[in-house]
């Protein structure tokens, strides 16, 4: 749940702009015969039931023992509250984790209890597993404060409307942790409700009461929460599969009036429609493999809930674009078990969903995709180090990963691919190795998901490790989401791979974009190039910016920039964010030091000049990468109003 707690809020502002309404759920799935497929009882969930011990006990002895192990950890626990002055930081300072921090602990406390209890079955946890159902129960709220926004304004005795900054009980709004909170308590329901009348049967009562007034009633009553409806534009994101899964799994598991249920169910149906709808057709996340585990990967749950419910009567795997969607993790990986392609908010370094990356694999009937799942399940050891996280996803993994240890756990080192839709190629030396190079780069536009400003940047890799790179995006705060976000310097085109241009940088918006991408591939040589001029302001005075990228395959990458101003107004420099140490001593070079190699970047000493800017990394998830510093080479451009700049990068013993 930590992970989430950085991972994945994001505001209404970033969107992929709508394409065509494609409706894969509702204009092939009527009301009617949702009604009519649904299983009317509970005999779709797929798990053993609490007092079913045969079917917990075909978990390992050993995976068992380490949960009850993680459970006996909160026996008698002291639980955390969350004070109204940690979620006033977020108002005052900005501060998100002072809040998150102790809600965090209060939710993976509940979770390891319950889990100790399915694989002991004894009973011997249940008083604190009721214990931390009344704390939530009486909890006001149990989202983000980040997630305030979503409240109506308050009118004051004196007309005035403000904004609520602490959880108001009189308006009960769902954001991302109220769902997956939600969809815990659910499943605890499903699972213990007849122990739980055993000890008192206000327990269940009261569970199923909080759960219908804060989830249900409020998600069949209103529609003015961005991400069911998309507002006035129809526009949504990662929040809206998320969401939905959860809000879905509420009501499958506590919903009893049949008609309410089918229609909860088509409204999930309808607002997860406007996700594909947006979706590129290339199915690329433009926000990165960090958040396709919450965007298409929890699309992913969403639809397996929806085929399970339904008997496997309603199911749309087989769409194209679906598949494509479910292929993107692997394309965008890079080697190494956990470096990915992370432009936008994405981190460099990611431990993906293995499990979700596994069982899409086999929905889709992908090979490449099935063994990547069992790839990184055996990197994260699974079965031997234990999940804790949202009950519905730990479930999935205890008993639909069958099989994986059987599957080639195979590095999806795939030779290069192009995503025509988000304007992003990548290639590598040696299809199948991390040895030589790889290389990926971008167009697009300054509105992405998560955006940073990077239209036309690149990250480089040599023998698996990065020289090149795009450093990601620090913790989150109040600022990262809001009108202040470009003051971050992460999100900075001075930051990125990228020129500035007469002293100045790229804004931020969709007008602000990449044009002409061209992308060429074959056994030899890739070429990929955009015109990034238009990502800057007119400040920059900039007619022409083409930026290209060549790698020859087994030689060398080249970097070439044909550009031409309209006047001379500021300093035009070429900026490269490295972890690696420079040398510049050498006119005409520059070698970058790596754990086994040296790079050498060849320059036209006539046209460029070196520099080296240190950058200090002060930010905890920054420097768990990156150290406590970076490096910004500094090509400074020698006066020109136009001309073509190339930058030759190769291995120095060739």
């Amino acid at each position: 749940m930590r992970k989430i707690i950085f991972l994945c809020f994001i505001l209404s502002s970033f969107f992929i702009t709508a394409q065509e309404k494609r409706n894969l759920l509702t204009d092939n799935y009527s009301k009617s015969f949702v009604s009519e497929v649904l299983v009317k009882d509970n005999s779709w969930v797929k798990y053993p039931t609490y007092k079913d011990r045969a079917g917990w006990n075909r978990i390992s002895d050993t995976l068992r023992k380490k949960y009850i192990q993680e459970g006996e950890k909160y026996l008698d626990y002291t639980w955390p509250i969350v004070r109204a002055t940690e979620y006033l930081a977020f108002d005052r300072t900005g501060n998100r984790m002072v809040m998150e921090d102790p809600q965090a602990d209060r939710i993976k406390a509940l979770q390891s209890l319950v889990l100790a209890e399915l694989m002991e079955g004894e009973g011997r946890f249940m008083d604190d597993i009721i214990n931390g159902i009344y704390l939530f129960c009486e909890q006001t709220y149990w989202g983000l404060s980040a997630c305030f926004y979503l409240y109506k304004n308050i009118e004051l005795d004196n007309g005035k409307k403000v904004k609520p900054n602490l959880p108001n009980i009189e308006d009960p709004i769902i954001d991302l942790w109220v769902g997956e909170i939600g969809s815990d308590l659910a499943w605890i329901y499903y699972f213990f409700h007849e122990e739980f009348d055993k000890i008192s049967p206000i327990v269940s009562r009261r569970l199923k009461y909080e759960l219908t007034n804060r989830v249900l009633i409020p998600y069949y009553t209103r529609d003015d929460f961005w991400w069911i409806r998309g507002g006035s534009n129809g526009k949504v994101n990662n929040w809206t599969p998320w969401c939905n899964y959860n809000v879905l799994t509420c009501i499958l598991l506590i919903e009893d009036d049949p008609m309410k249920k089918t229609e909860g169910i088509y409204k999930t149906m309808e607002s997860v429609d406007l996700f594909y709808n947006i979706y590129p057709n290339d199915g690329g996340c433009d926000e990165g493999p960090t958040y396709w585990g919450y965007a298409g990967g929890k699309a992913f749950e969403y639809l397996s809930l929806l085929k399970q419910a339904s008997g496997e009567r309603i199911s749309i795997f087989q769409h194209p674009l679906v598949k494509e969607i479910g292929r993107y993790v692997y394309r965008a990986y890079i080697g190494g078990g956990d470096y990915f392609i992370n432009f936008a908010d994405s981190s460099p370094k990611e431990r993906p969903r293995a499990g979700i990356i596994y069982q899409y694999g086999q929905e889709i009937d992908d090979q490449l995709l099935t063994d990547f799942g069992a790839f990184q399940l055996q990197e994260m050891k699974y079965g031997d180090e234990l999940e804790i996280t949202t009950l519905g996803p730990v479930l999935a993994n205890l008993f639909f990963l069958n099989g994986w240890q059987q599957f080639a756990k195979n590095e999806p080192l795939i030779g290069g691919h192009y995503f025509p839709d988000t304007q992003i190629a990548m290639v590598r030396d040696k299809e199948g190795s991390s040895d030589g190079f790889f290389i990926a780069a971008k167009g697009g536009h300054n509105d992405e998901q998560h955006n940073h400003n990077d239209v036309g940047s690149c990250i480089i890799f040599y023998n698996g490790e990065p020289f090149i790179v795009d450093v990601g995006v620090g913790t989150y705060t109040k600022q990262t989401f809001s009108d202040d976000r470009y003051e971050i310097w992460t999100m900075q085109s001075y930051y990125h791979n990228l020129p500035l241009i007469n002293g100045t940088t790229q804004s931020p918006g969709r007008n602000f974009k990449a044009k002409s991408p061209q992308y060429t591939s074959n056994k030899s040589r890739m070429v990929f190039s955009v015109d990034i001029a238009s990502a800057y302001p007119k400040e920059a005075n900039v007619d022409k910016w083409i930026r290209k990228y060549v790698l020859d395959k087994g030689k060398k990458i080249t970097i070439i920039d044909d550009f031409r101003l309209k006047k001379i107004t500021g300093k035009t420099e070429l900026h490269f964010i490295t972890p690696l140490r420079c040398d510049i001593t050498t006119p005409g070079i520059v070698q970058m030091e790596g754990s086994d190699f040296t790079i050498k970047m060849n320059y036209n000493r006539n046209l460029l000049s070196p520099q080296i800017e240190i950058k200090i990394i002060d930010d905890e998830k920054l420097t768990k990468v990156w150290g406590s510093k970076m490096s910004v080479l500094v090509f400074n451009v020698n006066e020109a109003i136009s001309g073509k700049l190339s930058i030759s990068i190769s291995n120095n013993e060739k």
